[in-house]
């Protein structure tokens, strides 16, 4: 039941009870223990804007504020709020079978480019930790320095819940999308913000909102709303009667950048089931690596290493790509329209390397210059819901695997499908058609086993293998690393069906590349190690050694 009395909302539910002023969640007790979880007074307004230009506007300002309240029935109540930039509504309910408190925030402007709609949750007491699936999932203190700032789905926040952990129990917030809507989790401090996101372009865009973020409370460990998550993702998606590969769950240990040396598969066959080793193979084409996609024509030291390693039992993935493109290619001509534009910039997105100029670039956007500068390996990413793209991509790689024999191959950037400029390509946002490439890949010959590169809620229900980034450390580690282990989120939800492995620097050479491994290791990822000799097998390190002894033990 959901009452109102004295300008605010009183709710009732079978796990909690909820009090709401000017939009703000001002109380939220638990039912069975009477802990309370929110502590501090709010301040400012309930519902913000967000435009593209990063900008942040409070619907509720200093100037001609106007608040009500309006009774919709015995289980909801909205809340109008109305000030001099914006208008909004918090719509909030209850779902009578979960207990799950229900809002609905939406906001709008006379004045376009709005990107998202922002509700606010401050106030949140302290004691309680984070547990988010950012990175293959942490659990760190709400105001700890590492999850400040503003984490974009699917991209960054891979799955749409966030759980506030305390030492018997806590309360979480998740959102049931089955239609793949883009939203974000912004933390400040112990302040948390549900983000509702409006689709590119925004040139015209006035509002966003419509989506229901779902509140409530829970006992024990964060792993008990993590099961109430999946188990709800998996009926929605259909993903009960998924199928793999039968070998998916013999994997003891993977091999990340496999340079093609035969004498590395000689020296793991001597330490290890081969049967049980994953291998990616990133130095398999005729073309150098990251240079003139979507060509996959294997060399012919290639084809031999296939031969060997599929003769000793090894599983090697091929190193291909899922969007992203050179722009020298012949293909490009005809599928130029359709890049990734970002959101906010409009600005192509994608990357080119240049070692004299400091490493990693921005891609140029300069037509000249995408098309001459394969040197500097430029490349855009074209986006997955062109069905054109997704049929010579298909084509190109199912030629490949023939060749050489696999059934399984690795195409790398899944992670990398978000709102963009261009958002909607045959009515597809690029979330979708990344999902529908993976599954088309998934469907060549008779099957293949598919890797990617990051794991969220999308990519799971296609991926078998998925190559994960530590905590902002894709190719060196930051201060804090250390403190984002121990909580294997992604694993618990999505390792029924896609299992993780590791990405870089993980040869045991230092200190920094042990901690990277153990990182790893507590998240649930197979072994793994990017080694670059067959000697690095034979006399190995102590953290290679660790890795071979988890596969062996």
């Amino acid at each position: 039941m959901i009452r109102i009395e004295n300008g605010r909302a009183l709710a009732d539910t079978k796990t909690l009870t909820a009090t709401f002023e000017r939009g703000f969640l001002t109380s939220l007790r638990s039912q069975l223990t009477g802990e309370e979880f929110i502590a501090a007074p709010p301040q400012g307004s309930a519902l913000q804007l967000m435009y593209g230009t990063g900008e942040v506007v409070d619907v509720i300002g200093n100037l001609a504020a106007q608040i009500s309240l309006h009774r919709l029935s015995d289980s909801a109540a909205q809340f109008r709020l109305s000030g001099w930039e914006a208008d909004g509504i918090l719509t909030i309910s209850e779902d009578v079978e979960t207990g799950d408190l229900l809002t609905e925030p939406s906001a709008y402007s006379s004045r376009a480019g709005v990107l998202s709609c922002r509700w606010r949750l401050p106030g949140i007491r302290e004691g309680l930790d984070l547990v988010a699936p950012f990175f293959q999932g942490v659990k760190l203190p709400l105001e700890d320095s590492l999850l400040q700032g503003r984490w974009n789905w699917p991209i960054s926040w891979e799955a749409g819940l966030a759980i506030l952990q305390g030492g018997a129990g806590g309360f979480w917030a998740h959102c049931r999308d089955d239609r793949y809507r883009y939203k974000a989790l912004n933390v400040e401090g112990r302040e948390l913000g549900l983000e509702t996101e409006a689709y590119g372009p925004l040139d015209d865009s006035l509002g966003a909102g419509g989506l229901v973020w779902r509140l409530n409370v829970h006992q024990g460990d964060w792993q008990t709303p993590a099961a109430v998550y999946r188990d709800w993702l998996c009926d929605a998606c259909g993903l009960h009667a998924a199928q793999r590969k039968p070998w998916l769950h013999d994997l003891r240990f993977a091999l990340s950048w496999y340079n093609g040396d035969p004498a590395i598969l000689e020296a793991l066959a001597q330490k290890l089931d081969p049967r049980t080793v994953l291998i990616h193979f990133s130095q398999w084409r005729t073309d150098a690596y990251d240079e003139n996609y979507p060509t996959y024509e294997p060399s012919p030291a290639a084809r031999e290493v296939f031969a060997k390693a599929y003769a000793m039992g090894f599983h090697v993935m091929p190193h291909c790509n899922s969007v992203d493109m050179d722009p020298t290619h012949e293909t490009y001509a005809y599928l130029r329209d359709f890049q990734y534009r970002d959101v906010r910039t409009k600005r192509l997105h994608g990357w080119a390397w240049d070692g004299d100029a400091g490493g990693v670039l921005g891609v140029p956007n300069s037509y000249h210059n995408l098309s001459c500068n394969r040197r500097r390996k430029v490349m855009v990413k074209i986006h997955p819901g062109l069905a054109m793209w997704r049929s010579i991509l298909a084509e190109r790689i199912s030629e490949a695997v023939q060749q050489v024999g696999t059934d399984t191959v690795f195409i790398d950037v899944t992670l990398c499908s978000h709102n963009l400029h261009n958002c909607l390509v045959e009515s597809t946002t690029s979330t979708e058609g990344m999902k529908r490439l993976i599954e088309q890949i998934a469907l060549l010959g008779d099957g293949l086993a598919v890797g990617g590169e990051g794991l969220n809620e999308i990519t799971m229900q296609g991926l078998s293998f998925a190559q994960a980034h530590l905590f902002k450390s894709w190719h060196a580690s930051i201060d804090g690393l250390d403190r984002t282990g121990g909580c294997a989120l992604n694993d618990f939800l999505f390792g029924r069906l896609c299992r993780t492995f590791g990405y870089s620097r993980l040869s045991g050479a230092n200190e920094d590349e042990e901690l990277r491994m153990r990182i790893h290791e507590e998240h649930n990822a197979i072994p793994t190690v990017t080694i670059r000799s067959a000697d690095e097998i034979i006399s190995p390190n102590r953290a290679v050694q660790r890795a071979l002894d988890l596969a062996g033990g």
